[in-house]
Parts: C-alpha cells; structure tokens; sequence
C-alpha cells in the first residue's frame, strides 16, 4: 500500500498562497498601469493649457489672467508631481509583487520537487514488492 505524501497540506497551503500572490500582482500591475495613465493625461492637459496660456499671451493679456494662468500652470505642475510620486510608490508596490510571487512560486517548486521524489519513491516501493510477490 502507497503512503501518502505526508507535505501534501502545506504543498496545498502554498500553491493557494501562489494564487493568491499573483492575484495581487495583477491588481499592482493594473494599477500602475492607471497611475501611468493618469500622469500622461495630467502632462497632455498640462501642455495643452500651456500652448493656450502662451496664444494668450501672444495676443496679450492683463496681469489677473496672467497671473490666474501661471497660478493654475503651478497647481497643474503640484498634481504631476503628486503623481509621478504615487507612480514611483505604484512601481515599488508591483516590485514588491513580483518578489512575493517568487517566492511563493519557489515554495511550490520546493514542495513540488518533495512530492515527485515521495511519488518515485513509492512507485519503486510498489515495484518492488510486485516483485516478491
């Protein structure tokens, strides 16, 4: 009669935490690729308001609304650099994801690599006896 593999519990435990770990790395990715996305469209407005702020300026305004548009330009440069700071955080954050998920997947291996050897084992085992019987 074949034992059973005595780790197949924590070779269970670690591939749920496997799977739990590369959900969570796809949720990191996902939002980093939305930080991502939000930094291009805060620089894209960024220009877009500087290109009407010098058209502006080039037909020649008071110094409220030069005033009021370099003001705003400073709050929009505050919101890009807010962002690029939650990207960088975003990124560390996926890093950190992808280093959990490789060390689950060499947990699993690990016990994977167990479970194969108590298999060959007991196969020998059970040919072995066919044999004397």
């Amino acid at each position: 009669m074949t034992q059973p593999f005595h780790l197949q519990p924590l070779l269970d435990l670690a591939n749920e935490r496997l799977d739990e770990a590369a959900r969570v790395l796809g949720e990191l990715i996902s939002g980093e690729g939305e930080c991502q996305r939000k930094l291009e469209a805060l620089e894209q407005y960024r220009a877009g308001y500087q290109a009407r702020f010098q058209e502006a300026a080039g037909r020649g305004m008071g110094p409220d609304a030069w005033r009021n548009f370099a003001a705003f330009l400073g709050r929009i440069d505050e919101a890009i650099a807010a962002q690029r700071a939650e990207l960088e955080r975003s990124r560390q954050a996926t890093a950190d994801g992808q280093q959990a998920w490789l060390d689950q997947r060499t947990k699993v291996k690990a016990f994977d690599a167990l479970a194969q050897r108590h298999q060959a084992s007991e196969a020998r085992r059970t040919r072995r006896d066919e044999q004397r019987l």
